[in-house]
């Protein structure tokens, strides 16, 4: 089998079988098939496009090109989450204590952030204490007696996707569907997960800017999961606008403790009993997803949800105390309040650069290298669709500088305010089946 025939054969639209493809990845991980080879035939998908045997096929010789992580000693169903990324996407705080607390097991494999914000895992760490380091033993264990913890990433899961992801980022392919798919697919699989729920984000802060891409790229992962015997759905939801108020490791840890008590912001509120919703389900809580949806709720009201969140980080180091204690939190030394410049209406938060504003705090990462600041951020006090006058406070700006003139620019400049506004649609399309 010679590379540069299956690179023809792609680049004639035709489709590649299970052995070429298998052949392909394992000989690209190993180093036989040169970079400018691959380049050709990435190139090649991106024009062609794949079938959906294609992409299955991908999506698996992905996962076995490295470490799977076998998650079988865990009784019950392992629901994994995904999220395309965003601002303010505190979605993983909260689901994961309150689908917990209706007896699903939540073993989570999360990673560190790299742009507005930290990761699940950086965001954990602004409480004092808990850790995320756990051996493969201490993990499932922890699963098993409370139905939820949340670790790093670790070992050799898809190395295939890791130089194939470098290759797409500078060849201009990063936005073709099959290899985004296959990429995220790919992961989710390898981490050993019985069913995945998938939140694609539309809209400014999001990778995919528009609903009909988001639309395709989250029809093309639930095929491929359900395809390779992972149940999957998925969420199309909002990104045009921050999730929540807050954008900040400490303060988005706050809001998540917010809400496990009720008193969420209502846009985080809703997302999480829609991904809950589909999380229960999937393990086999519930008839359908409306009784799925209101246990969740049931637990949000009764103290359960909180309750099992304090027994998770606890059981990882954390101080529990966080729940009725802020103050033992990070806390940024200056909090500066931005002024409305006018009276009218927010028309739009562009949700990237307002992220960006709170990385230009030290909230987030510019690099791998960049060091975090867990208690710097933006806490927001309006949303699209909300009155304001002149001089009330749009942005509460947590700083450990003094002088935050560029922040305070950059914020005014991405919050537009007009005459008239009207609220953002959350919850664009629910995907039950490919």
């Amino acid at each position: 089998m010679r590379m540069v025939d299956l690179i023809h054969k792609k680049q004639l639209g035709k489709a590649l079988s299970t052995e070429e493809i298998q052949f392909m990845i394992e000989a690209y991980t190993e180093g036989t098939i040169p970079d400018y080879q691959m380049s050709a035939m990435l190139m090649a998908i991106y024009f062609e496009d794949m079938t959906d045997q294609e992409r299955s096929d991908l999506t698996m010789s992905v996962v076995r090109s490295g470490d799977q992580i076998d998650l079988s000693a865990i009784e019950g169903v392992k629901v994994d989450k995904h999220s395309t990324g965003g601002v303010g996407d505190t979605t993983t705080l909260v689901l994961a204590p309150l689908v917990a607390s209706l007896g699903v097991p939540i073993a989570k494999m999360s990673g560190r952030g790299l742009g507005h914000t930290g990761g699940t895992i950086d965001k954990l760490e602004a409480i004092p204490g808990f850790h995320v380091e756990l051996t493969q033993e201490a993990f499932i264990e922890l699963v098993n007696k409370y139905k939820v913890a949340v670790v790093g990433q670790s070992g050799n899961l898809t190395p295939a996707d890791k130089k194939l992801y470098a290759l797409r980022d500078v060849t201009s392919t990063v936005e073709s569907i099959p290899l985004i798919a296959s990429s995220i697919m790919g992961k989710k699989i390898a981490a050993g997960a019985d069913a995945i729920v998938l939140d694609v984000k539309t809209g400014a802060g999001a990778f995919m800017k528009t609903t009909a891409d988001a639309e395709n790229l989250a029809k093309a992962m639930v095929k491929i999961g359900n395809h390779v015997g992972r149940n999957t759905m998925a969420v199309i939801s909002d990104m045009s606008q921050p999730l929540g108020f807050a954008i900040g490791n400490a303060l988005e840890v706050q809001e998540a403790i917010d809400t496990l008590k009720g008193n969420g912001p209502e846009d985080l509120v809703e997302l999480c009993l829609t991904l809950g919703s589909q999380m229960a389900h999937l393990a086999g809580i519930g008839k359908d997803l409306e009784e799925a949806r209101g246990l969740l709720k049931e637990n949000l009201e009764n103290g359960k949800a909180l309750e099992t969140f304090r027994t998770f980080v606890a059981a990882q180091g954390g101080d529990p105390n966080v729940t009725e204690d802020e103050s033992l939190m990070p806390k940024a030394r200056y909090q500066i309040g931005v002024a409305a410049p006018k009276d009218g209406y927010v028309a739009e938060i562009v949700a990237d650069e307002i992220g960006v504003a709170s990385m230009m705090l030290g909230a987030g990462r510019a690099t791998k290298e960049s060091e975090i600041d867990l208690a710097v951020g933006l806490m927001l006090h309006k949303k699209v669709g909300d009155r304001v006058q002149k001089g009330e406070t749009l942005v509460t700006i947590h700083s450990n500088q003094e002088n935050v003139k560029d922040v305070e620019a950059k914020i005014l400049e991405n919050m537009v305010i007009a005459d008239a506004a009207e609220p953002l649609t959350l919850i664009h399309e629910v995907i039950t089946e490919a």
